[in-house]
């Protein structure tokens, strides 16, 4: 068995009521709940342990001087660098995610290592990353392309360091976060009406979008508002509007960041600066609007690019990254109250279970199964259409038979959003909980009920170690006004609060506990022997 990294003290009785009542176990609702945790727990079994074959099959392809991954293992080029809007963005992140909730060992040894080892050989302008070479021990581009290297940061930033901060807290891949996005602010050099901006490229700027709104809250520092609101303005107060100005518009990656980006900034806004949404009520809604109008089929699904002026679309597939752009809608909704983007989102998640099953994402693309589940189930959690449910568990299958034995799923750097989206199905599955240490024998799964949490737990063989549960990780890590939906994030489903008290039950015979959910969160500790099955319940007093 694995060492664990010591999270805190045992827990704290804050009082003992004796044997617990079974007869809360015995109800016909009860037992359909402990019944459906019980099958949760396998699926969640089945996803956690691909991710550790993902990881450690990556891991068994490093570089032996320097312990990094190469971008993929299909051509000689691509394996012989590590560079930051691939490797560091898309794949690395999702190692680490799986470490810190699966393996504390290898998440404290080598996933930190490689952190550091980043940090010192890619470095290039000051902490800005640029693509290292394997056999020439050093970059691989000879002259350094500032544009080059800041489109690597923002990607490297939004999608590999804003999912570990979502999930992390406050952390050294938090402290690289800031740095970077320190760097590239500093180095600002375009100008434009209202002040210097980094990049005129709409997906550099929607990744900073997304960054800065976020960076704004978790650390209270107003700079990183003053540089959003640079962005916000650029594109929604002069000539650059998305939907006004651009002749294509890409509603799916690569160009989609920027209209969830100005959402999460008119998030921002309307708690921090009230005057500025007010100016920026109109353009956002009129670029809402406009792509409600002309940017999706009769399913309500976004096309891949559109020309927004013309009002056609330039590349009529279907995005499967439909739910990213769907976060903005949400968004705007939660904030305004406009029902047709609340019917957007209802219309697209409602159809994908009798039409899109099997969809050829990307052309069957793992990556572009990660991308579509993942977006799906952010707002099933707003808006829990049984469809979209039995959509998404069709759906995590297709996906997962695509994983080679050797725990590789296609050899490239879209690998490692295999893991991100599969994490993010098991803790629904586990509604947020997860057992450390972990091996490949235990199961674990929840059902939420009337703010009742109940959980089956079993063992192939005697272990030792703590249930872990989830927290408001959007107030305690990031601060923010509100949980609006957004890329990269992990929803939230049964949330410990510090200042409250839970009491935990556990069926045959076990004694009834009450504890702080401070105590809680630091882990509750549970022994089970080989073959035990343990039913509980975890209940908010």
């Amino acid at each position: 068995m694995r060492s664990v990294r010591e999270l805190s003290l045992l827990y704290i009785l804050v009082s003992i009521t004796g044997c617990a009542d079974n007869s809360s176990f015995q109800t016909t609702e009860s037992r359909q709940y402990f019944e459906q945790a019980e099958r949760n727990g396998i699926i969640a079994n089945e996803g956690f342990n691909r991710c550790l074959r993902f990881t450690n099959g990556w891991l068994a392809l490093t570089d032996p001087v320097t312990g990094l991954i190469p971008r993929n293992i299909n051509d000689s080029v691509s394996k012989d660098i590590w560079n930051a809007k691939d490797c560091a963005a898309d794949n690395y992140p999702f190692m680490v995610l799986t470490s810190g909730i699966l393996d504390q060992e290898l998440f404290t040894g080598k996933m930190a290592e490689m952190l550091k080892t980043e940090i010192r050989l890619t470095s290039r302008l000051g902490s800005l990353p640029d693509t290292y070479s394997f056999s020439k021990k050093g970059f691989a581009n000879n002259d350094t392309i500032i544009s080059d290297i800041i489109f690597g940061s923002a990607e490297y930033v939004k999608d590999g360091l804003i999912p570990l901060t979502e999930w992390l807290g406050p952390s050294p891949w938090s402290d690289r976060m800031i740095s970077i996005v320190e760097e590239a602010w500093n180095l600002a050099y375009l100008k434009s009406p209202f002040g210097n901006i980094i990049s005129d490229d709409p997906e550099v700027n929607g990744d900073m979008l997304q960054s800065l709104s976020r960076i704004y809250w978790m650390t209270g520092n107003k700079k990183y508002l003053e540089y959003a609101i640079r962005l916000g303005d650029y594109y929604l107060l002069g000539n650059n509007h998305p939907t006004r100005n651009f002749k294509v518009l890409r509603l799916r990656d690569h160009g989609c960041e920027i209209v969830s980006g100005l959402c999460e900034l008119y998030a921002t806004v309307a708690y921090a600066d009230p005057q500025k949404k007010a100016a920026y009520k109109a353009p956002v809604h009129d670029m809402l609007d406009r792509i409600l109008e002309v940017g999706r089929n009769e399913d309500g699904l976004f096309y891949n690019s559109i020309d927004p002026v013309k009002g056609e679309s330039v590349n009529g597939e279907i995005a499967d990254n439909f739910g990213y752009t769907l976060n903005g809608f949400y968004t705007v909704y939660l904030l305004d109250r406009d029902e047709k983007y609340r019917d957007a989102v209802i219309k697209a998640n409602g159809i994908l279970n009798e039409k899109y099953r099997n969809y050829a994402w990307e052309g069957t693309s793992s990556d572009g199964y990660a991308d579509a589940i993942e977006g799906a189930l952010n707002l099933y959690t707003r808006e829990p259409l049984d469809e979209t449910r039995q959509w998404i568990d069709s759906e995590i299958s297709v996906m997962w038979n695509k994983q080679q034995p050797s725990g590789i799923i296609e050899g490239w750097h879209g690998d490692g959003n295999f893991a991100r989206t599969t994490i993010m199905y098991c803790l629904w599955k586990t509604q947020g909980t997860y057992l450390a240490p972990w091996n490949d024998g235990l199961n674990i799964g929840a059902v939420q009920a009337d703010s009742i949490l109940y959980l089956a737990i079993s063992s192939e063989k005697d272990w030792e170690g703590k249930l872990m549960t989830d927290r408001k990780r959007h107030k305690e890590f990031l601060h923010l006004p509100f949980d609006w939906p957004r890329i990269n994030q992990f929803p939230e489903y049964f949330t410990v609060e510090k200042e409250k008290n839970y009491r935990i039950k556990t069926e045959n015979g076990r004694k009834e506990v009450i504890i702080s959910g401070e105590e809680l969160q630091k882990g509750y500790q549970l022994k089970l022997s080989k073959g035990e099955k343990v039913r509980m319940t975890i209940e908010l007093m």
